[in-house]
């Protein structure tokens, strides 16, 4: 190659090497930029002016030709959303990539509102949107559904799920990443069966309010699955359509469900959640395991309800948290915490406190019952450190319901403002 170079400079000269140079840099970049361009959805007739149920065919033909190739379809910005029929089922290999963030409040149209980017609009109320397979990708989206009520909580549309774990396969590899939900009712059900078990899930940078309360669910997903920087709250679509009533806040509220529930698991990292106005915060079943840390649950009846089925690996380490919990109960069913079943639970820096708040209905006392309510019949353990108690109308921070419970806290602090270093329960 070198003797090659030298008999060319010889011949050409300099100048002449200095543009083969330069022609092969730039064949270089472009063929770069061959081999990572995505295909248009467009490409396939997805377009803003179609109807619903031509663009979910459409669309759906897009995916079948990506699937046999890992490609990436690029969901083209556009100043009308794409109006699509749900039933869509996104194929083993496929990536749906758009061009935001989370854009919690909502991209501003001119003149509508209505968001703008790379958007689909839903009105489907018979199927669940898109359901997916292994190996698959969804990033940069936003889900509108127009038709869903603002204000009025007798009008709220029960959606199925926006996005859907295969319930006939085992799909594994699946990525979920700045997707931002205005109007959904349930925006993740990724609640698979023991027989299609779905592995290495991960959830992050996703926004939005569900109306059922329910905005990520799994069971039977195995090989650690990963739920990172998500947020629910009512404001979701502030600058679309406006926040959400109270009336209707109250009414996500009175449906007694959480906005993270997490079953059959391998050792789930849950790492930086928010939710406003849900009845409960998270719900950890029984059979899951792991670390929930960096938190914080604000308006709900109840902030982390924990059970357990063994005593072995049901166990959860929660750190870095608070929980208000004011809403949705009369005062003695309101606690921060809810502890049942078998195995151990540690708490480092978990704090609860309480109070009014303007956007939904808290109950008179503006407090919760306790701290802590320890609830059962089998024996269980539980060390709380660091943690700080305030705001609840019990005269303990702990209510013990189950006598085989084992508690011990260190460096808390209660109510008055006092130190808590106890052992309660028995030996």
């Amino acid at each position: 190659m070198k003797q090659k170079i030298v008999e060319l400079w010889m011949v050409w000269g300099p100048v002449q090497i200095k543009n083969l140079y330069v022609f092969l840099f730039l064949m270089t970049l472009t063929n770069l930029a061959r081999a990572t361009e995505m295909t248009n959805i467009r490409d396939f007739d997805v377009d803003p002016a179609n109807s619903a149920e031509v663009n979910k065919v459409n669309l759906q033909k897009a995916i079948d030709w990506a699937s046999e190739r890992g490609a990436a379809l690029f969901i083209e910005p556009s100043d009308e959303p794409y109006h699509i029929d749900g039933g869509l089922i996104l194929r083993k290999n496929v990536s749906l990539i758009g061009v935001h963030g989370p854009t919690h409040r909502g991209t501003v149209h001119s003149s509508k509102k209505q968001p703008v980017g790379s958007v689909f609009s839903i009105t489907d109320k018979e199927n669940v949107f898109i359901t997916v397979e292994t190996g698959t990708q969804i990033k940069g989206i936003q889900f509108w559904y127009p038709e869903q009520t603002i204000r009025d909580p007798l009008a709220i549309i029960p959606y199925k799920a926006t996005i859907q774990v295969s319930q006939i396969g085992r799909a594994q590899g699946i990525f979920m990443s700045c997707l931002t939900f205005y109007g959904e009712y349930l925006a993740f059900d990724f609640n698979a069966d023991r027989e299609n078990a779905c592995e290495l899930m991960t959830f992050e940078h996703c926004y939005g309010y569900p109306l059922g309360g329910e905005f990520i669910r799994m069971n039977y997903c195995y090989d650690v699955p990963r739920i990172l920087h998500c947020h629910v709250n009512p404001a979701a679509q502030r600058y679309i359509g406006g926040q959400y009533s109270k009336a209707v806040v109250d009414a996500v509220i009175a449906k007694k469900t959480y906005a993270y529930t997490i079953n059959n698991t391998d050792n789930a990292q849950i790492i930086d959640l928010f939710t406003f106005g849900t009845y409960g915060g998270i719900l950890l079943g029984e059979e899951s395991y792991g670390q929930l840390t960096n938190f914080n649950f604000d308006c709900v009846a109840v902030g982390i309800l924990k059970q357990g089925s063994n005593s072995k690996n049901r166990n959860w380490q929660i750190a870095q948290g608070s929980i208000i919990a004011n809403t949705g109960e009369k005062l003695k069913n309101i606690h921060p915490i809810i502890i049942e079943g078998k195995g151990h639970t540690s708490f480092s820096n978990v704090e609860a406190f309480s109070g009014g708040n303007g956007a939904l209905t808290t109950v008179k006392e503006n407090e919760s019952w306790d701290f802590m309510l320890v609830r059962g019949e089998e024996k269980l353990t539980i060390s709380i450190v660091g943690s700080r108690m305030r705001n609840y109308a019990s005269t303990q921070p702990i209510t013990m319901e189950n006598k085989k419970a084992i508690v011990q806290c260190v460096a808390c602090v209660d109510k008055e403002e006092n130190f808590y270093n106890k052992i309660l329960g028995s030996d």
